[in-house]
């Protein structure tokens, strides 16, 4: 019994025990963006009727809840683990994202994206955001900043399966996001600034092929490009972005209040509870509620940007910055294609959108940072 008690008077006097350094303030800001993602969810659905349509909540509480488990677990294991399972991990979404477009996959809205499982969807182009910071982290990693050519085709090879998969479905805007990702930890691995430039110019060029090849529906390609000169739209693609702006300007300086949202209650904007859930806090929280909400996403960044600088190694580092590179660009593509200067590619904002994939995505993200963060010392 002594024995015990000694040993665990030891835990608790040591100052290196992960618990004792797990970054509240992220969690704290996690927590509230989820949280107040699901309130703006049932505001966009609840419909203008009694009783209110109380499905779509009830489904994004339980991602939620699931969500934020995951976050806790993930978080308790120590993130050196993860350098063991990156292939089995890389292998089974590779496996996944072929099996989505297969017959076994559904097609939605125009792309064979996702797997149904009973009521819910799964999206295996999701989790590949995963897969690939932690592969990548690492790959670059092992190669300790001495990145040549042979190791940067390497690396694209890696990077670059995943890619072309997703875009068979097709889904531009998740390649988009897994690029951002590619380009994050290079930067952050040390890929000298020519390549970094070049690769960013391959990349421009790749999408200025696929926007003029057979990849993307007819569609797909005028919402894309679209808003580079909405008073030309003829077909009309640009409906979504224009009743986006006029939600957001209705809600002025305080908002019409919860649930009292003449844009939102009457369903104006399509798709509003998904990529559009911007336009719910902006109209009905106002630019108080819509500047709250960037500056808590402004905090958990720069809390994850904090556990990159802090972690005891190099894979800790840059699998921060895949998960900053992720955040920063869905946050700052969401939010610009609601007010019509970046161009609708369907990506979530993180922790708010409708979506029980991506929420499990964004909490297992933020765990692994957590995780970072608190393993520093051992």
């Amino acid at each position: 019994m002594a024995i015990a008690s000694r040993a665990s008077d030891r835990s608790r006097g040591d100052l290196s025990a992960p618990w004792r350094h797990i970054d509240i303030v992220l969690l704290v800001c996690t927590l509230a963006v989820a949280a107040l993602g699901v309130l703006m969810v049932f505001s966009a659905t609840r419909g203008p009727t009694s009783p209110a349509n109380t499905s779509y909540v009830v489904r994004q509480g339980a991602w939620a809840a699931v969500g934020v488990g995951v976050l806790v677990v993930v978080s308790l294991i120590d993130y050196r683990r993860l350098h063991d399972w990156a292939w089995p991990l890389y292998a089974l979404t590779i496996l996944g994202l072929v099996a989505v477009v297969s017959p076994l996959g559904q097609r939605s809205k125009g792309a064979q994206a996702w797997f149904g499982v009973g009521p819910f969807q799964l999206q295996p182009a999701e989790f590949a955001k995963l897969a690939l910071i932690i592969v990548l982290a690492v790959l670059v990693s092992e190669f300790r900043g001495d990145i040549d050519l042979r190791r940067v085709a390497i690396i694209l090879g890696v990077a670059g399966l995943p890619m072309a998969l997703i875009m068979v479905q097709p889904d531009l805007g998740m390649v988009l996001v897994l690029t951002a990702v590619l380009l994050g930890i290079l930067l952050v691995g040390g890929l000298r600034g020519r390549y970094i430039l070049a690769l960013t110019l391959i990349g421009v060029i790749g999408v200025f092929g696929v926007l003029n090849s057979s990849v993307l529906h007819q569609y797909q390609k005028d919402r894309l490009t679209a808003f580079l000169d909405p008073k030309n739209d003829k077909q009309g693609t640009t409906y979504n972005v224009n009743q986006s702006q006029i939600t957001i300007a209705n809600g002025g300086v305080t908002g019409d209040g919860l649930f009292k949202g003449r844009q939102t209650q009457l369903r104006f904007v399509p798709e509003q509870e998904t990529d559009f859930i911007f336009t719910a806090v902006g109209e009905e929280l106002g630019f108080v509620g819509a500047a709250t909400v960037l500056i808590l996403y402004g905090v958990i960044m720069w809390r994850i940007w904090r556990a990159a600088r802090l972690a005891r190694d190099a894979f800790g580092t840059l699998l921060c910055a895949g998960v900053l590179a992720m955040f920063v660009f869905q946050v700052f593509e969401n939010v610009g294609m609601t007010m019509g200067i970046m161009p609708v590619t369907g990506i979530p904002l993180p922790f708010m959108s409708y979506g029980g994939s991506s929420s499990l995505t964004t909490f297992a993200a933020i765990g692994m940072v957590l995780s970072v963060h608190a393993h520093r010392f051992r």
